[in-house]
């Protein structure tokens, strides 16, 4: 006869067997207390959030902008096509300029009159007025830059300056 004495969840445990010898065995995982870590967290998200509004904002003059239109860049081998949404906002209404480098576009959406009989509303549009900046290379084409609209997308095609070919100069005798 076997005797065997532990410890089980509700306290001390005897078992006892003829013939037949039982074991339990317990296995525990060892967690480190971080008392900090739900702080950290917090702290990194926070970071994150304020380093993309600082990313946004030095790409863009967004002090002085009510909303920022997303945009795509694309680069090609004889220009770049910069494309802008601004659904909603009259395309005669953007203005580009082209100064020195520094394509700027800029609009303003007005805000949707509210109907008279509406008890409440939730707006995730951003309304008012839009301002983004580019800084283009010096390899451009200031002369040649066009804009098109369409579908709440207003796209600007830049194209680059033809590369200066090289040229095979023969020597002459003299």
């Amino acid at each position: 006869m076997y005797r065997l004495i532990g410890a089980g969840p509700n306290g001390p445990r005897v078992m006892e067997r003829q013939s037949l010898f039982l074991l339990e065995i317990t296995t525990m995982t060892l967690i480190r207390y971080e008392p900090w870590s739900v702080l950290n967290q917090l702290h990194g998200q926070i970071n994150r959030l304020f380093d993309a509004e600082v990313d946004r904002d030095a790409a863009t003059s967004a002090a002085t902008a009510d909303w920022i239109p997303q945009a795509d860049i694309e680069e090609y081998a004889d220009r770049f096509v910069l494309k802008l949404d601004v659904p909603g906002v009259e395309l005669e209404a953007v203005e580009i300029t082209l100064d020195n480098g520094l394509l700027s576009l800029s609009g303003e959406r007005a805000k949707d009159a509210a109907g008279k009989d509406v008890q409440r509303s939730r707006v995730e549009r951003s309304h008012g007025r839009f301002h983004r900046r580019f800084t283009l290379p010096d390899t451009v084409d200031a002369a040649g830059v066009r804009a098109t609209g369409r579908n709440g997308i207003v796209e600007v095609t830049i194209p680059k300056q033809p590369k200066a070919q090289p040229r095979r100069i023969q020597v002459a005798t003299a």
